[in-house]
């Protein structure tokens, strides 16, 4: 039985990874047209709003040839230098693509400087947001795929990804909007402002992705909700035991390490004290996709609680 479900649980795994390799591949693909149509866009209006909305998407094409990347490595076998695996790498495409954001929101800002000083009327305005419309509708699409993806698969490269991409898709609707007030009213004054109103938003979500990544790297625990439901697991099956104590989680990638103390009768035998650890971690793997779990078992001497209570509670 417990052959047969780590067969199942292997083919599993393996069928998530091409899955996620084959989203992070496509992502290369599709931002690259998304970003030739935006600057299309730019090239046919001369609009430095649109070069804005272009330039981002320059951020999408990199950052999703480093997300590629970093899946292939995060998905490496545990090995005798990376004894807990390589699960972090996607982190570190998650930063580069916030610093990568940072950079493009600092070459808006170029932008918008000698655009004020030279300006210019925008030239076939409806045509070029035609094509940035057809644009932002792809990138929606993609951005909800790679985001509800890579949330299923635990990966926090696909869903900065995906989250950047969405945000480039509300930049490109705010441009719309207010390209087409520039046209109607004549106010060639909002095509910069736009732009700057852009890359002050890009600059706080590339913020926001570097800070969620660095609290990856600094083994972040579980939240709330998946830490109860953690310890009512253990407690569930720690029959024979006397109690837990010291639980601690991190995250890293896909992956989540848990360990505890389990404290048993000082006279139980080595191997019924295994049998309710393997209880235990079983419950965990099958409710907790990538689990990583390290039990210290514990005569009764190391309790924390007072003896006598009749469920396994948690110190």
């Amino acid at each position: 039985m417990t052959e047969a479900r780590g067969i199942t649980t292997a083919a599993a795994k393996a069928a998530t990874r091409q899955k996620v390799a084959r989203l992070a591949f496509w992502s290369i693909i599709i931002s690259g047209v998304v970003l030739a149509l935006k600057l299309v866009a730019w090239y046919i209006t001369g609009s430095v709003a649109l070069y804005s909305d272009a330039a981002e998407s320059i951020v999408n094409v990199i950052a999703s040839a480093a997300a590629f990347w970093a899946i292939q490595v995060s998905y490496k076998p545990a090995d005798q230098d990376h004894p807990f695996g390589h699960h972090k790498a996607e982190y570190f495409s998650a930063v580069l693509e916030g610093v990568l954001i940072v950079v493009a929101a600092l070459l808006i800002l170029n932008e918008v400087w000698r655009s004020w000083q030279h300006p210019a009327p925008l030239e076939q305005p409806w045509k070029g947001l035609a094509v940035n419309g057809v644009a932002t509708i792809i990138n929606a699409i993609w951005g909800w795929i790679l985001i509800s993806s890579g949330r299923n698969a635990k990966s926090p490269a696909l869903v900065a990804d995906g989250q950047h991409i969405m945000t480039d898709v509300v930049t490109s609707v705010g441009v719309f909007g207010g390209l087409v007030g520039a046209v109607l009213t004549g106010w060639q004054i909002l095509d910069p402002a736009l732009a700057v109103i852009v890359a002050l938003n890009i600059l706080w979500q590339g913020w926001h992705v570097i800070g969620s990544s660095m609290n990856g790297l600094m083994d972040r625990a579980v939240d709330t909700q998946e830490h109860m439901q953690i310890r009512d697991i253990i407690s569930a099956n720690s029959k024979g035991a006397i109690e837990v104590h010291d639980l601690k989680t991190r995250i890293a990638g896909r992956a989540t390490f848990i360990e505890f103390h389990l404290v048993v009768d000082a006279d139980m035998t080595v191997g019924a004290s295994h049998v309710i650890c393997d209880r235990i971690e079983d419950a965990l793997k099958a409710e907790i996709p990538s689990v990583r779990v390290t039990i210290h078992v514990e005569p009764d001497d190391e309790a924390k609680l007072p003896k006598g209570t009749t469920a396994v509670p948690f110190a």
